[in-house]
């Protein structure tokens, strides 16, 4: 069988991108006016937090080829969890179909990542 921790980088890089395809489509569908979010007038709280959740899959990446076993497992369950969480309840928020079908796709990262993890022994 393959290693794990290569399957789970490739899982979070695949998460990374996804996100970053999305954002793109965004900004060239329009579906965005810069320097705000639904209407209001980012601040740098805002653009901190949205800095902190776009981390996440790029750190899990250096995190899993890094860490020890039972680490890696634990950091991507809590990790992956969170993100499937916060999109499923985020999901509604936005307006374009290609959005909706891109969080969907990346909550199937996120529960194909917990699957491995989970699968790890």
């Amino acid at each position: 069988m393959q290693d794990v921790r290569i399957i789970l980088a490739g899982i979070w890089i695949a998460l990374m991108l996804t996100y970053l395809l999305g954002d793109v489509m965004r900004i060239f569908a329009g579906d965005f006016t810069p320097g705000k979010i639904e209407g209001k007038k980012m601040t740098q709280g805002m653009l901190m937090l949205m800095a902190l959740l776009m981390l996440i899959p790029i750190v899990m990446v250096v995190i899993t080829l890094t860490l020890s076993y039972p680490l890696i497992r634990w950091a991507s369950i809590i990790a992956a969890g969170f993100l499937f969480v916060f999109n499923l309840v985020g999901v509604r928020t936005y307006p374009g179909i290609y959005d909706r079908f891109l969080i969907i796709v990346g909550l199937g990262f996120n529960a194909l990542t917990v699957w491995y993890a989970w699968m790890w022994v």
